[in-house]
């Protein structure tokens, strides 16, 4: 069965993420999201399956600053740890990281950019875009955007 990492940021990116759990079951799938006790409760329905990253908001650059560079030595570990072929995102700061390191070890890239942009690109879309095997928009005006992307509609 094939390794599937999902990874986001918590709130509305974790919330798409979330929208995907129907096809979670067909793979050996992993979900990564930033430890924040809005969605700790993860926990309890997936066990083992979860990992948490730092929280972390460039809102708060002072801080944000130091979490970074340890939320880059942890995505390093839990890579290794789980060594997925897939990684699936919706993104933010925090699947940037996991997947510049996951396309260098050879794991295809699954991005879908957020629905929150309709008309503009995210940051990490940015950085993705040109490293991803798979780039999916949820607004047909993205593709304007990233004229290589599909158009998968709303996940919501």
């Amino acid at each position: 069965m094939k390794k599937v990492l999902f990874i986001s940021s918590t709130g509305g990116h974790l919330n798409e993420l979330m929208q995907l759990k129907p096809i979670f079951n067909k793979y050996d799938y992993h979900i990564i999201t930033e430890k924040d006790k809005t969605n700790m409760e993860l926990k309890k329905e997936y066990g083992k399956r979860i990992s948490y990253l730092p929280y972390g908001t460039r809102s708060k650059m002072c801080s944000y600053i130091f979490k970074f560079p340890w939320m880059c030595i942890k995505t390093v570990y839990l890579y290794f740890k789980i060594r997925p072929k897939v990684i699936v995102t919706t993104g933010t700061h925090t699947a940037g990281p996991m997947c510049c390191l996951g396309k260098i070890f050879g794991s295809k890239i699954v991005f879908i950019e957020t629905f929150a942009n309709s008309t503009t690109k995210t940051v990490t879309g940015k950085l993705v875009y040109p490293i991803a095997d798979l780039f999916i928009v949820q607004w047909e005006e993205m593709l304007k955007l990233y004229p290589k992307a599909k158009m998968g509609g709303p996940i919501y």
